[in-house]
């Protein structure tokens, strides 16, 4: 029988990150002062902001998924000073916490998964949202396609098309909003 918890509860463990044991090349520049890194996932999200700048400081925070949860996530970035954020693209999970981070004003940079886990080692929740604030605090992340908020609209019609018959009048009055 193993005693290594599954998956899910290894991903969640929470201690002291581990410190970068090489140091970083001292030609990085750090250009996002005010950054965040938030990972997603379907239960809970978790966020990291710059060392020191929690009150209290927990310069990470785990927040569950739900609607109240995701407003305590803003306003605390928000306490925190925070103007840029960074969060992973996973699944459907990042569309409600991204819509509400966008609508608040923050700047949010949509990264894709794949392209920020080629990191070796052990991998947590923790260790993963701390990883894309340091990335995107040297602006060593890019965004991913996001279509304009019309093109969002008529692809959400496409989902409840069978439900409701669309006419070339309902795709103009969407359109026109």
């Amino acid at each position: 029988m193993s005693t290594t918890p599954p998956r899910a509860k290894r991903r969640r463990q929470v201690g002291t990150a581990s410190k970068r044991k090489v140091p970083l090349p001292p030609q990085l520049k750090r250009i996002n002062l005010n950054a965040a890194g938030i990972d997603i996932g379907s239960e809970e999200h978790w966020a990291a902001v710059p060392p020191g700048r929690d009150r209290e400081g927990q310069d990470v925070r785990r927040f569950e998924a739900f609607s109240g949860d995701l407003c305590a996530l803003a306003d605390w970035l928000g306490q925190c000073g925070i103007e840029t954020v960074a969060m992973e693209s996973t699944g459907v999970y990042w569309i409600a916490l991204y819509e509400l981070l966008v609508e608040r004003g923050f700047e949010v940079l949509l990264v894709d998964a794949r392209r920020v886990k080629n990191v070796p080692g052990r991998k947590t929740d923790v260790l993963d949202c701390q990883w894309l604030q340091e990335l995107h605090t040297y602006g060593l992340l890019r965004g991913a396609f996001r279509p304009v908020d019309q093109v969002c609209i008529l692809r959400n019609v496409r989902c409840w098309w069978p439900m409701a018959p669309i006419t070339s009048s309902t795709c103009k009055r969407l359109w026109s909003r």
